[in-house]
């Protein structure tokens, strides 16, 4: 049992990811914005397996997320898939070390990459509304889960990278 548990830990921390996005555990959370989950997982998944299969975890994860909010008409895919694309182009390049702090630079761009496409399209459904001034408090959430996000980055991704780096050799003995 213990076997089977240990080769499918990458699957296992993979639906942890709505877990976490739903649960919104205080403890972690800046100005009340928690980190943006997904990037935690897809970072180093992308950058041991690259940009093709960076591509196809961030359409997964974008539609376990969409699937998962019943009343929003954002979607969450085309970011995912960019920083999935991105991030598996970080990883092909042999002469790029991403040391354990640049983990939380990358996830704070991938969540501001993330974060204004969803922002954008926020903006277009409600561009003809004559009063754009209530928007402006949403910079605030951005900025928030953009430092959250780059804070525990190092801590969360290095974890991962060990244990899919270390899944991925597993793989190669057997």
């Amino acid at each position: 049992m213990l076997n089977i548990f240990k080769k499918k830990l990458s699957l296992i921390s993979f639906s942890l990811i709505p877990l976490l996005y739903f649960w919104d555990p205080s403890w972690v959370t800046f100005l009340g914005i928690q980190p943006y989950w997904p990037i935690f997982w897809l970072l180093p998944w992308s950058i041991l397996y690259g940009s093709i299969n960076g591509f196809i975890v961030g359409l997964f994860l974008g539609l376990t997320l969409d699937s998962l909010t019943i009343e929003s008409t954002f979607t969450q895919i085309p970011g995912l898939l960019l920083c999935g694309i991105w991030f598996g182009k970080l990883g092909s390049c042999n002469n790029i070390f991403i040391a354990h702090f640049r983990y939380g630079l990358i996830c704070s761009i991938g969540s501001f990459l993330c974060n204004s496409i969803v922002f954008s399209q926020i903006f277009i459904k409600n561009f003809s509304d004559k009063n754009l001034f209530i928007y402006y408090p949403s910079f605030r959430n951005v900025f928030a889960e953009l430092f959250i996000t780059g804070f525990l980055a190092p801590l969360f991704c290095s974890c991962l990278f060990n244990l899919f780096k270390r899944e991925k050799e597993n793989k190669k003995i057997i």
